[in-house]
């Protein structure tokens, strides 16, 4: 009791820079156990803190040990600093394997917490979750469903432990970072794969296929009333329209009322336009696929993102973490077969894919549970700033503006055919659950079009470890190829529209946007002009619509005609000792001619 004290005095004057909270106590504070069999380290805190990796690893052994009958774990991965990457498996009659677990005749739910390691809630609320399981006070769980739960993604970011990660976040006492050992967003990586833990994640949904992915977090921004707060890509916007309908309809409507039951207010996963004037109205996020729910969408993986309320007490982040994940359980076993059917209906992949959205011009309204705030003066950063009073303030026809807005969509090809020395993609390609097969064909492949970049540009600092490039294209249509030895990939698949995304340059998540092909931008064979020269005259002397191009040019373009380098490059890149790869996507794709042409 003593300890408790010391514990929540340090957490009070920690939090003293943060807003006021509104009293709570609500039903789920019924959940806790101070005592008795596998009580967890949060509990002992009394809400307050959460256990290292070691001892979260101990408690993961303690909860098998307890039930090894229904409780398994495996070793999903390894991060980059040797830890292992754990993940239980929950099944009523003990079975463990994939095969098993698809064939029992009950959904599956993945759980994933810790992505990032500082957002650590869901850990904590899923092990009281198994440990009621295991000791019989909710056997009924596994009657409904089979759970795979990964306690903690980022292991390595998880033990740069500190009371000073999160200065906008009420606990726990200590929490991990943000990135991992090697400072990468996880929740950056599910399109490019640079890390061993996304791999992991993307490795159990393909072998264990869940019926509903759910990935924990805690959001910040501003403040209002609502705990738990989470969200999925809206059917006007997603790629997956049929599974987001049964989320909104299904779902929603059930977990809201298994939350606001226990006395926690659920609330839709939006952010603010302006974080200095809150009135302004609320920023309506749609993930691209480098994001776990992003992913999800485009890969037919109904995917729900927690977001829990950083300015909220951890006890009571916790136990609303709790109670969402016996809510989605329960929806998942009612609601199962519309979301499988809805999946198996989304596997046509479209003719046009969406590639970037922007906000809407004019805003939708929503109904708000926000909280009162005043605006002031800052002396500090003369501006004005907010600060929250800590009390609830009901916003009315709140303006809400969502990425509704098309920028650019694509047509989605046939195919996509990658050169053997690319066989790199292919990996990657396979990890996200896309079929690759190998040409052993003969016969010449036609109506292929090669991209070949217009204008381009890298960004000049990197993120996520990646100097990202964004360029314009041209596309050509090319002579049949023999490309016996490359690797197709057919979009006719059930993660077409994912492959499309990755493979379409133009795709703001492509291999190609996150820099998988900059030795493209590179020129690896030069001209010396006591060659070229005599070289170009003769060739502007046999080719007199190419000198007439050349003549216009020099007319036209004062920079190009008073730029002997220039000149010499165009005259170069005109001839057929040019690099021929230079600026072409090495990726060729394949549009079949439509059937209103074949027919003609």
């Amino acid at each position: 009791m003593f300890a408790n004290l010391i514990m929540l005095s340090t957490v009070l004057s920690m939090n003293g820079h943060l807003p006021p909270l509104m009293p709570w106590q609500g039903k789920s504070l019924q959940l806790m156990q101070s005592s008795g069999p596998l009580t967890t380290d949060f509990e002992l805190s009394g809400g307050e803190a959460s256990p290292t990796y070691e001892d979260t690893m101990k408690f993961v052994d303690r909860l098998i040990a307890a039930n090894p009958t229904q409780f398994s774990s495996l070793i999903i991965g390894e991060s980059f600093g040797g830890r292992a990457i754990k993940m239980i498996v929950a099944s009523e009659n003990g079975q463990f394997s994939a095969n098993m677990i698809k064939s029992n005749g009950k959904p599956t739910i993945l759980i994933q917490a810790g992505i990032h390691s500082g957002e650590i809630d869901g850990k904590d609320a899923g092990f009281m979750l198994l440990r009621d399981i295991a000791t019989g006070k909710r056997r009924d769980l596994l009657t409904k469903v089979n759970i795979l739960f990964i306690p903690i993604l980022n292991v390595d970011g998880h033990e740069r432990r500190s009371e000073f990660n999160r200065i906008n976040q009420r606990g726990p006492i200590e929490m991990g970072f943000r990135t991992n050992g090697n400072n990468l967003n996880l929740n950056r990586d599910y399109t490019k794969l640079d890390t061993p833990e996304v791999k992991g994640v993307l490795n159990v949904i393909n072998e264990f296929e869940p019926d509903l992915y759910v990935d924990v977090h805690v959001t910040d921004g501003a403040d209002y009333q609502y705990d738990v707060t989470y969200g999925y890509t809206p059917a006007f916007a997603s790629e997956s329209p049929q599974i987001a309908t049964v989320l909104a309809e299904k779902f929603q409507p059930h977990i809201d009322k298994v939350l606001a039951d226990s006395e926690h207010i659920p609330g839709p996963l939006v952010f603010v336009m302006d974080k200095r004037e809150f009135k302004s109205g609320l920023a309506g996020w749609i993930a691209g696929p480098r994001f776990s729910n992003g992913w999800g969408d485009l890969a037919n993986v109904p995917t729900i993102l927690v977001e829990n309320h950083s300015l909220k007490p951890y006890k009571q982040r916790v136990l609303g973490t709790y109670v969402f994940l016996d809510g989605a359980i329960d929806a998942l076993s009612i609601h199962g077969k519309a979301l499988e059917s809805a999946v198996k209906n989304e596997h046509k992949t479209p003719k046009r894919l969406v590639l970037n959205r922007k906000y809407a011009t004019e805003p939708d309204f929503i109904n708000f549970k926000g909280i009162k705030y005043k605006r002031f003066n800052s002396a500090l950063s003369g501006q004005q700033e907010v600060k929250y009073l800590g009390e609830p303030e009901y916003y009315e026809k709140l303006p809400i503006f969502w990425k509704k807005e098309v920028v650019s969509e694509v047509d989605v090809p046939d195919a996509f055919y990658i050169p053997q020395s690319y066989s790199f993609i292919t990996d990657k390609l396979s990890i996200h659950g896309i079929n690759v097969e190998k040409v052993t064909s003969t016969e010449l492949v036609s109506d292929l079009n090669l991209a070949t970049v217009k204008n381009y540009s890298f960004d000049k600092t990197p993120f996520e470890g990646r100097f990202r490039v964004t360029a314009e294209f041209g596309y050509d249509v090319i002579e049949a190829k023999d490309l016996r030895g490359w690797y197709k990939v057919s979009t006719h698949q059930a993660r077409g529209k994912l492959a499309t995304h990755l493979l379409h340059p133009e795709a703001p998540d492509s291999f190609f946007s996150w820099g998988s092909f900059h030795t493209i931008f590179q020129r690896t064979e030069y001209v010396e002009n006591y060659a070229l020269v005599p070289y170009a005259r003769s060739m502007l002397k046999d080719n007199p619509k190419l000198a007439l191009e050349f003549d216009k040019k020099l007319r036209e373009d004062k920079n190009f005609e008073s730029d002997p380098k220039a000149r010499l490059n165009w005259l170069y890149s005109k001839t057929p000792y040019y690099d021929q790869g230079y600026l072409k996507y090495p990726i060729l794709m394949q549009y079949k001619p439509k059937q209103q042409e074949v027919e003609k």
